[in-house]
């Protein structure tokens, strides 16, 4: 019997929000569309998830009105207004199991553009540790950090992770 995806005797706004992204895959599909991954054939190559699991995934992400489709046959998926607001939860997600698993060690880095040459890092707190502000997602660039695996994984949206990149810009594979 498969589990239920809705907490209906909880009055709590964590459970209405897990009812939105809390089944498996949908944080990290989340998490790549951050990360610039836009096309149904990358996101199943990163995330080595079946065909059907992604398309329904997908179909809710849009149904619940976090991405928006775009373009026919080969669509792509973009984060909408609302799914915008969950970038301080990811990010604070992403620091929070680093802390625990690679102590020091980052997987990834984040950095706010606007504060020049050597950006600032965007801290646990998703504020900027020169000046002090909670950047946009579209003003952060991520880089791998000092914990990154670059053995784990070899797809192409992996190969261009390895770079500099700045989130929600669209991820160049090869």
């Amino acid at each position: 019997m498969a589990l239920g995806t809705d907490y209906p005797r909880q009055d709590c706004g964590i459970a209405r929000s897990l009812e939105l992204v809390g089944e498996r895959w949908t944080l990290l599909i989340l998490r790549d569309c951050f990360l610039g991954v836009r096309r149904f054939s990358d996101l199943q190559a990163h995330l080595d998830v079946s065909r059907g699991v992604l398309a329904a995934r997908l179909d809710a992400l849009v149904g619940a009105g976090l991405l928006v489709r775009v373009g026919e046959g080969h669509a792509s998926y973009e984060l909408t207004a609302d799914a915008l607001d969950l970038w301080p939860v990811l990010h604070g997600l992403a620091q929070w199991g680093d802390r625990r698993t690679s102590p020091g060690r980052p997987r990834r880095t984040f950095h706010h553009l606007a504060d020049g040459g050597d950006c600032g890092v965007i801290g646990a707190d998703g504020r900027c540790t020169t000046c002090d502000s909670a950047p946009r997602p579209g003003d952060i660039e991520t880089r791998p950090g000092p914990g990154a695996d670059r053995t784990l994984r070899d797809d192409p949206v992996s190969r261009a992770l390895r770079e500099p990149h700045r989130l929600l810009e669209p991820l160049v594979t090869r």
